[in-house]
């Protein structure tokens, strides 16, 4: 069983920035980042091929957050700027077995809170 741990999480105001980090115990095909907010569905914010060739973001974070990777550390980035309230939400590392999927994932870290807030 893949195990991923998260840290970078904390209160930021209002267009300031994060920077979350991903450690998966082995290699897989994609890692990426969800997020569920109070009162909200969890949903999807960025995959990142394992090759780094091939990258997905939501519309609501595009141009704003950015997802890198070290592979030879199987670490996944997400670099948050322009944090808006609305950013809020405990974000989860996920993982892909043999192909990324916009509602889900195959693996789940425990979550980071992010909390956006003057």
């Amino acid at each position: 069983q893949l195990q991923l741990v998260e840290s970078g999480g904390g209160l930021v105001q209002p267009g300031g920035s994060l920077r979350l980090s991903c450690t998966a115990s082995g290699r897989t095909f994609a890692m990426g980042w969800f997020r569920q907010a109070p009162g909200k569905d969890r949903e999807f914010v960025a995959w990142l091929s394992y090759t780094g060739a091939t990258t997905y973001y939501a519309d609501s974070v595009k141009g704003r957050f950015t997802i890198s990777s070290e592979n030879a550390k199987n670490t996944v980035y997400l670099q948050l700027n322009s944090l808006k309230p609305e950013d809020t939400a405990v974000y989860y590392c996920t993982a892909a077995r043999i192909m990324v999927r916009l509602t889900t994932a195959d693996y789940w870290g425990q979550g980071t809170q992010v909390t956006v807030s003057s």
